[in-house]
């Protein structure tokens, strides 16, 4: 975790009691409901950097399963949420075309852990995230979210079909839900927390 640092000055803007703050992603390919998440989380106005879809970009953006969607993030998403023992996470939406790479990378300097959103009408567009991720050695879980149209799976065989390590945690959420998407999100902390050693 990153730690505010005990000048006065620096941990102004932070909700009272806050003693630690850790950047989390939140990433998955285009279309998976990353802006919504950070949205139904955020303490704060996120803010989001959405433009509406256009004719030229539809030749790179890969609308199957998405077809009603009008818009894309063009840079990042971005929101604040305070945990009740005093941890405020930065949530950093990373956007999800590969012609967003070097943008991606940047984002992802710092970052203490991610949250893969997926979705099961198109599971193989999980891997960039997932191969980015395990190439900068961010630990993540996966969390599946629930299109009302989406193929009901079981969590085994969606492990299976991502490839997950045994030790990667892997959920079902609701975006749109504040508590599902809180639920998902504590499931990445208490996955960070057995990896780093406590600090007193």
């Amino acid at each position: 975790m990153v730690f505010a640092g005990s000048r006065p000055d620096r941990v102004r803007h932070l909700p009272a009691g806050v003693h630690a703050t850790a950047k989390i992603l939140v990433s998955g390919p285009f279309g998976v409901g990353k802006t919504t998440l950070i949205a139904s989380l955020s303490e704060i106005e996120p803010l989001r950097t959405e433009e509406p879809l256009t004719v030229a970009s539809m030749a790179h953006d890969d609308l199957a399963g998405v077809e009603t969607k009008t818009t894309t993030t063009v840079a990042l998403d971005f929101g604040r949420l305070t945990l009740d023992n005093g941890l405020v996470l930065y949530l950093f939406g990373t956007p999800g075309q590969a012609r967003f790479l070097p943008l991606w990378c940047d984002i992802a300097t710092g970052a203490t852990g991610a949250l893969v959103l997926a979705d099961t009408r198109r599971l193989d567009q999980s891997f960039d995230s997932i191969d980015l991720l395990e190439q900068r050695h961010i630990p993540y879980v996966v969390a599946v979210n629930t299109f009302p149209d989406s193929p009901d799976h079981h969590t085994a065989d969606i492990r299976q079909a991502l490839d997950l390590e045994p030790h990667t945690p892997l959920s079902l959420c609701d975006a749109r839900d504040p508590q599902s998407s809180l639920a998902a999100l504590i499931a990445l902390i208490q996955y960070l927390l057995t990896r780093t050693p406590e600090v007193s």
